[in-house]
């Protein structure tokens, strides 16, 4: 069986890691280097990099962040926010990325991904998908812009594009569960693995260790990804793992 992971991700705005609630409502949590630093440590299997101030206005890439951040860890690095070419990932890939996330771009452009996959390999490319339930529409719709504007695009409909076109994984983030730290969104999560089989990622609604070990007993998710609880030390990513191994779920311990 395959170790269940879990990763901290650093929303990252003018070169600080900021956090809110339902994509809402930023507040500034601390510096991304020192805090790659200490989730290295605190057993982290892979750390996620959004940069946020890109993907909201455009910014130049934050290289000399990421590049230091990099030079801080032992573990795989995911970075996303604004890529928009081949050439963008091949930067990033050559300043110390492992992975690289697509969202917006990616949906502007859906040929991006399978350039993307077979000149970096699928192992590299991880499709980041912000999901929102409407009520009016009746399913889960693609949010893009960092879950500013929505589309006509059915998340099902995309996920099951993005792993024909060649991506390797994906990143779900519920955004009616978004930092409001009561669980993860189960029914997204489930439809969503019904319908493709490269792992997923679940984001969105982790509060306590209890919610990962529901995550992993009651969906076929491979990792699980949070910021609030990590960040704020409401817990650590090693209680989390100990309280997931005493409930019978395989973690990874490095």
């Amino acid at each position: 069986m395959i170790k269940k992971r879990i990763i901290p991700c650093l929303d990252v705005k003018d070169g600080r890691v900021v956090k809110g609630v339902q994509f809402k409502g930023l507040r500034d949590i601390g510096d991304p280097v020192a805090l790659a630093a200490y989730y290295n440590a605190e057993l982290a299997d892979e750390l996620v990099f959004l940069d946020i101030s890109r993907t909201e206005n455009g910014h130049q890439m934050m290289l000399d962040i990421i590049e230091e951040t990099a030079s801080k860890l032992f573990i795989p690095l995911t970075i996303g926010g604004g890529i928009s070419s081949t050439d963008d990932i091949s930067t990033l890939l050559k300043h110390g990325a492992d992975k690289v996330s697509l969202n917006s771009s990616a949906l502007r452009n859906p040929s991006l991904v399978k350039e993307a996959s077979e000149k970096f390999g699928s192992q590299c490319i991880c499709i980041a998908v912000d999901a929102k339930w409407e009520d009016e529409r009746n399913d889960w719709f693609c949010y893009t812009h960092g879950g500013k504007q929505p589309t006509d695009i059915r998340v099902l409909d995309w996920v099951r594009q993005v792993e024909y076109l060649g991506a390797g994984e994906l990143l779900v983030t519920s955004m009616d569960y978004d930092g409001v730290k009561q669980g993860f969104d189960h029914q997204l999560l489930d439809q969503i693995n019904t319908v493709v089989s490269i792992p997923v990622i679940a984001s969105g609604g982790g509060g306590n260790a209890q919610h990962f070990v529901d995550l992993f007993q009651q969906t076929n998710v491979s990792a699980g990804l949070a910021a609030s609880i990590f960040h704020d030390k409401e817990t650590t990513i090693g209680a989390v793992k100990t309280y997931l191994k005493d409930k019978g779920v395989d973690v990874r311990w490095h």
